[in-house]
C-alpha cells in the first residue's frame, strides 16, 4: 500500500468527528460548561502548537521541510490576528474571560497532548514529526466546518469575530496537509519509514482522543 494511503487509513480510523465530543456538539448536546472546558484546555494546545512547527523547522536541514514549516509558522503567530487570539475571541463568545483562560490550569490530558506532539516533533525523525502534525491538520478543514455549523445551528455563535479561529483552519490547514503529503511521500521511502510514520500518527491520534474524553462530562 502507498505509505500515504496507509496514513490516511490510520487517521480516518480515529477520525476526531466520530469521537463522542464532536458528535455531541454537531447534535447540539453539549453544554454550556463542556464547550467552556473544551474552550479553556485548548487553548494551551493553540499556544503550544507552534512550537512543535518551530521545533522542526530547527531541526531539519530540507529546504521543502523548513519552507512550510516556516509558512505554517508565520499563520500561526503573525500580527494581532493570531491564532492563539482567535481563539481567546472564540472563548469570549462562550463568556469566559480571557484573561481567565490564559491564567487557567492546563489538564492531566492536555499537558499529554502537548508533550507528545513536542517529543515527536523535537526527538523524532523528520517523517515521525511530519506525521503527527498531519495526522492533526489533515482533519482541521472537516471538523472546522462542522464546528461552525454546529455553533452556528445549536449555540447562537456564528459572528465573523467568533469563529475566525475555525473558518482560518478550514481553509488553511487544506494547503499545509496537502504540502505535507507530498514531503511525507518522498520522505517515507522504506517500509520501516512508513511504519515509523503510521506509529507516530497513532500517537497523535491517541492523545488528541484522551485530550477529548477529559473534555467529555
Amino acid at each position: 500500500m502507498d505509505p500515504i494511503q496507509a496514513l490516511d487509513a490510520r487517521i480516518a480510523s480515529r477520525h476526531l468527528l466520530d469521537h463522542t465530543f464532536y458528535q455531541r456538539w454537531n447534535a447540539g448536546t453539549l453544554s454550556a460548561d463542556e464547550l467552556r472546558e473544551y474552550a479553556r484546555q485548548y487553548f494551551h494546545y493553540a499556544m503550544a502548537f507552534p512550537t512543535f512547527v518551530s521545533a522542526m523547522h530547527a531541526h531539519t536541514d530540507d529546504l521543502p521541510t523548513r519552507q512550510l514549516l516556516l509558512e505554517n509558522l508565520i499563520e500561526e503567530e503573525r500580527g494581532p490576528e493570531n491564532h492563539p487570539e482567535l481563539w481567546l475571541r472564540f472563548c469570549e463568545s462562550l463568556g469566559l474571560d480571557r484573561e481567565d483562560v490564559k491564567r487557567g490550569i492546563a489538564n492531566d490530558s492536555t499537558r499529554a497532548l502537548i508533550a507528545t506532539m513536542r517529543d515527536l516533533a523535537r526527538e523524532g525523525a523528520l517523517h515521525e514529526g511530519l506525521a503527527s502534525l498531519y495526522a492533526y491538520e489533515s482533519q482541521i478543514p472537516a471538523v472546522a466546518k462542522a464546528k461552525i455549523e454546529g455553533l452556528a445551528k445549536w449555540y447562537g455563535i456564528s459572528a465573523d469575530r467568533d469563529t475566525a479561529f475555525f473558518r482560518v483552519h478550514m481553509d488553511a490547514d487544506v494547503v499545509h496537509a496537502n504540502t505535507s503529503r507530498e514531503i511525507l511521500r518522498d520522505l517515507c521511502a522504506t517500509d520501516e519509514q512508513a511504519q515509523e510514520a503510521e506509529r507516530a500518527a497513532g500517537r497523535t491520534l491517541d492523545a488528541l482522543y484522551a485530550f477529548l474524553d477529559s473534555v467529555t462530562a
